[in-house]
């Protein structure tokens, strides 16, 4: 598993990581969600020990990754966003270097072994360079699973893949899953939804929310609040839907409008239907509205941004700086 407590991580006066703790439990694929150069893939560097941290704690597998940098190594598989390939190699070749490097035995039988649980077995003595991205990203996976570690660390695996590499390799993840702790790094957020078990959300070097997306579906759930859809114009009849006592707001939305009752245990609905029956509209859609990954990624990082807007001033980042915080 991975336990991480008030990890800090400073480039100079830059703090690109903001004393952060959570955990990533065997048999689950944990989210690691946030926006480019919100802290990610510093974060990951960190727990792969190729980044030492500014302060604070981290074990992988229960190895300290500053104290036990090679024994977290040994239990770590890490797929970078851009993977290092040797192009020139076949896949199973590349396997089989990767192999030697970490003293594997049986490297042949080991490199055919991890690409079938990649499905890839079929193109063992393609050259890299003739395989698409999709499967290169999958020689990369395999090559961080062919010492049978115990945690896997994949940093924005889909990215830069077509919509149908995008489904396999999410499919994969699942299934490497129950088997291995799984660290993965996306700022899809409903690729985290359909993915994840556990979510853990990064902005501007701090974590704003963590649980499962359900808790944290619960957590923000604006209770009561409905999208209605009619077939006039949202503006025609807001009038009518902000007068009622049963409604605290309605606004505009992308697909009709968005109606928040003034307490969570007032349901607005039958004083919005008769209002469109009295009205004579013809009514499109009238049902709950659900609070999605995304929705609740919006406003957890708008509200950050808000509290820290007004401390911010032009020196706060220069151009120097900026190059050596990562995502």
């Amino acid at each position: 598993m991975i336990e991480v407590q008030d990890l800090v991580k400073k480039y100079g006066s830059v703090a690109a990581v903001k004393s952060i703790s959570f955990t990533a439990q065997p048999g689950q694929v944990t989210g690691f969600l946030g926006p480019n150069g919100a802290g990610k893939t510093t974060t990951m560097r960190m727990l792969t020990g190729f980044l030492p941290p500014t302060s604070g704690k981290a074990q992988v597998a229960g190895f300290d990754v500053f104290n036990q940098s090679m024994q977290v190594r040994e239990k770590v598989g890490y797929l970078p966003e851009n993977v290092p390939l040797y192009r020139d190699m076949t896949a199973l070749g590349y396997l089989m270097y990767v192999g030697e490097i970490r003293g594997i035995k049986g490297r042949r039988d080991k490199g055919m072994e991890v690409l079938e649980r990649v499905q890839l077995a079929h193109r063992a003595d393609s050259r890299i360079r003739t395989l698409s991205k999709g499967m290169r990203q999958r020689v990369g996976l395999a090559s961080a699973l062919v010492h049978d570690p115990d945690v896997l660390i994949l940093d924005e695996p889909t990215i830069g893949l077509d919509p149908i590499q995008v489904l396999e390799l999410r499919d994969l993840v699942r299934e490497l899953g129950k088997r291995h702790t799984v660290l993965f790094s996306t700022h899809i957020l409903s690729e985290a939804e359909q993915v994840c078990d556990k979510v853990v959300i990064i902005n501007q070097g701090e974590i704003v929310a963590q649980g499962a997306p359900t808790e944290l579906r619960n957590m923000l759930e604006r209770g009561g609040r409905v999208l209605l859809r009619l077939n006039i114009p949202a503006e025609t009849a807001l009038p009518a839907l902000q007068a009622l006592p049963q409604v605290a707001s309605a606004v505009p939305g992308l697909d009709g409008i968005i109606i928040t009752p003034p307490n969570p245990n007032t349901d607005p609905r039958p004083a919005i239907a008769r209002t469109v029956v009295e009205q004579g509209w013809d009514l499109v859609e009238l049902r709950p509205l659900a609070v999605n990954l995304e929705e609740i990624f919006l406003e957890l990082t708008r509200h950050q941004h808000a509290e820290t807007a007004p401390d911010e001033t032009p020196e706060a980042s220069s151009p120097a700086e900026s190059e050596v915080v990562e995502s």
